[in-house]
């Protein structure tokens, strides 16, 4: 006598597969991962800065860079002019700059604010040369070198 579900038509062996275990055993190790990751990664504690987007105030006596690359050539442009190589560059910036110190010092009497150096980065420019220009213009004396960076769409600045 067999046991069976009663209409004896399906009498071939289960042939699928049991998944049950093998969900088992993945949400044990999820769990163990779960677990066992905060411990495994070690960090320094550091108190990060916050970002925020603050407006660029434009000053005629700013200096206005922009920087891209060409097959594999460093291009720099003070404002739309180009600039050859970065002698000329760290020359120019440093007539800027005694230009600048001297119209103040006329005026006031007194140097009240350097200019700042503002850089315009293509996002497909090496770092070798953005980080030339920024080493071109600390050596020409600027104190302040920003980057100019377009917010992500949508964004609204926190002054608002």
């Amino acid at each position: 006598m067999s046991v069976g579900s009663g209409d004896g038509e399906d009498d071939r062996p289960m042939s699928d597969i049991n998944t049950t275990p093998l969900v088992d055993v993945m949400l044990v190790l999820l769990i163990i991962f779960l677990i066992t990751v905060p411990v495994v990664i070690q960090t320094v504690p550091l108190q990060l800065p916050q970002v925020v987007n603050e407006p660029t105030t434009t000053k005629p006596e700013n200096v206005a860079l922009s920087v891209r690359e060409v097959n594999g050539q460093c291009e720099t442009y003070w404002g739309v002019q180009r600039v050859p190589d970065k002698k000329t560059l760290l020359d120019r910036g440093v007539g800027a700059l005694r230009a600048e110190i001297e119209r103040q010092e006329a005026m006031t009497g007194s140097v009240t604010e350097l200019p700042e150096v503002h850089i315009r980065g293509d996002a497909n420019a090496s770092y070798r040369c953005i980080g030339g220009v920024i080493y071109t213009m600390q050596r020409a004396g600027f104190v302040k070198v920003g980057f100019i960076s377009e917010p992500p769409a949508g964004y609204r600045s926190a002054r608002l």
